[in-house]
């Protein structure tokens, strides 16, 4: 069967190169509009992928890799229209770092579904937050 959808990975500068781990940072697909498959992004700072110990710092971060990400596709955080977030030892005081940190990237007019995803570990042991994402622009 002929596949007639454009998609392609993107894996922009800045960010550590993720095919030795298996996967690519996102992948753009282009049709009558171009739809972007953003895989996790943490708190892990440039190519060396260098973790805070502090949560709020992690947040910050993981949002900084993800505009990097969006960039590269001439996408905002406005395109995005689903998020799922990882949290390790999820909390109260973790929620309110994230709700004002998602104020702060996203405008009051869109915010996107969310799934939030509360787990013991992730992929790294001082990995305190992950979120990957999907967004959508016309062509």
């Amino acid at each position: 069967m002929e596949n007639n959808i454009d998609y392609r990975p993107i894996n922009p500068s800045g960010l550590f190169d993720p095919s030795p781990f298996g996967f690519s940072h996102s992948i753009a697909v282009e049709s009558p509009f171009q739809m972007c498959f953003i895989s996790g992004q943490s708190g892990g700072v440039g190519e060396h992928h260098i973790l805070s110990d502090d949560f709020k710092t992690q947040v910050q971060d993981a949002l900084e890799n993800l505009r990097i990400v969006l960039q590269s596709h001439s996408m905002t955080f406005d395109n995005i229209v689903k998020i799922t977030l990882l949290i390790v030892n999820h909390n109260q005081q973790k929620l309110d770092i994230w709700a004002e940190e998602a104020k702060r990237v996203w405008s009051s007019l869109f915010l996107p579904t969310s799934t939030l995803i509360p787990v013991q570990q992730l992929a790294l042991p001082n990995m305190l937050f992950e979120i990957d994402a999907i967004a959508v622009k016309s062509q």
